[in-house]
């Protein structure tokens, strides 16, 4: 085992002031610039992420952050609002806003995914109730 005295999440973008205005502006996080380019940004209940420059970036195919919503309705109508289409994925149930809605089910959260402008993945989730989680 190692003795880890911090640790934080990273991914790249091509376009900083890109993703500078959309994690800020769109999602509403906190948002810094930092050393060397980069950006960071703060993630709610703790902890940052590091968004570095690469000019010849390829999205990752997998869920790069989880932002966790009160409302998903709410939380996608003002996306959709902004001018952020939710993905839709073959294989997935979901409905005319995308949602895929596994609280009914008993399957797990409410989710939609969306892109960041260099098409990295976020899923924006909304957990079942703690009442109902068996």
């Amino acid at each position: 085992m190692i003795a880890t005295r911090f640790a934080f999440a990273g991914f790249a973008v091509p376009d900083i002031e890109a993703a500078h205005d959309f994690y800020g502006r769109i999602l509403g996080l906190e948002v810094g610039y930092a050393d060397m380019g980069q950006l960071t940004i703060d993630l709610p209940g703790g902890g940052w992420i590091l968004v570095y420059p690469k000019p010849d970036h390829t999205p990752a195919t997998y869920t790069v952050l989880n932002l966790e919503v009160d409302d998903i309705e709410v939380a996608v109508d003002a996306l959709i609002a902004a001018g952020v289409e939710p993905v839709r994925y073959d294989g997935f149930d979901q409905d005319a806003r995308g949602i895929s809605r596994g609280i009914a089910r008993n399957e797990g959260p409410d989710i939609a995914w969306i892109t960041d402008p260099a098409g990295n993945i976020i899923a924006v989730l909304q957990n079942p109730p703690e009442d109902i989680v068996a």
